[in-house]
């Protein structure tokens, strides 16, 4: 069945007359790569609603859809497309991003191959000498289990949970981009489009090429970088009242400037 819209009931409810009561409010749970824009654009709705209070956690895709599944949240959040034995929830393509490779802003590598990311991530390579870079340890940042990112990162490199020799787990996207900031021999992966915004605000890190291909919302755009992802709204049921609001104003022109001024991509409309 393909819906329009699809989502669970919100939280709190509508009255009969279908006005919002006065302690309306929509949950939000998942991926710490689109919590920010989502915050964002609650914040814009807020503005247009008083009455209503749009709440945003984190914690990891997987989180938001077991959340909506089990009524834990009115709308999930995810940052990969849906899996197979996922197929009873239904994604809302927010936009797209890519995960690339990071690393300090001081670091000399200019590019790695996915066999070098490989050789790094499973200890096979552990100095930067091997690169022409400093005879520095590389300290290896990985993601914790239920993060879209390092399920991509295993799916594209073919590689096992245990084969990953790293130094550092982060969740968040934003403790991950703080770790390599603050590290001048890190490398990490993450969201590109909230690595290029942080560099815009001054974050003393780099995007790698990835096999010569520049990690930019250009090349997400394009799809010409190895991994693109979605970033979706998940939900459960076919929504109603507030929850089908707040979707339909989450995906119109009329918060585009909010989810580009995050350098993710938005989905092309039909026909263009």
């Amino acid at each position: 069945m393909k819906w329009t819209f699809v989502g669970i009931a919100a939280s709190a409810f509508l009255l009969g007359n279908g006005t919002a009561s006065a302690a309306e409010r929509i949950t939000l749970t998942g991926s710490s790569t689109i919590a920010p824009v989502m915050a964002e654009i609650g914040k814009r709705y807020e503005k247009l609603h008083p009455e209503v209070r749009i709440d945003v956690q984190t914690g990891g895709s997987s989180r938001g859809i077991n959340d909506v599944r089990q009524g834990l949240a009115d709308i999930g959040m995810a940052s990969r497309a849906l899996k197979p034995e996922e197929s009873d929830v239904t994604p809302i393509t927010l936009a797209y991003d890519g995960v690339g490779f990071m690393v300090h802003a001081d670091n000399p590598i200019a590019d790695l191959t996915a066999a070098q990311i490989v050789d790094i991530y499973t200890g096979k390579t552990t100095t930067w000498s091997a690169f022409g870079g400093p005879d520095k340890n590389i300290d290896v940042i990985s993601r914790a289990d239920g993060r879209s990112e390092i399920e991509l990162f295993l799916e594209h490199f073919k590689l096992k949970p245990d084969q990953i020799k790293a130094a550092v787990i982060t969740g968040e996207t934003e403790h991950t981009i703080k770790a390599v900031a603050s590290d001048p021999y890190a490398i990490a992966y993450g969201s590109i489009g909230a690595a290029e915004y942080s560099v815009g605000q001054g974050v003393t890190i780099k995007l790698l090429p990835l096999d010569g291909i520049p990690a930019s919302r250009e090349t997400v755009a394009a799809r010409t970088f190895p991994i693109v992802r979605p970033l979706n709204l998940v939900l459960a049921k076919k929504p109603t009242g507030l929850v089908k609001d707040f979707i339909a104003f989450a995906t119109s022109e009329d918060v585009r400037d909010i989810v580009e001024s995050f350098y993710y991509v938005l989905p092309k409309k039909p026909g263009s």
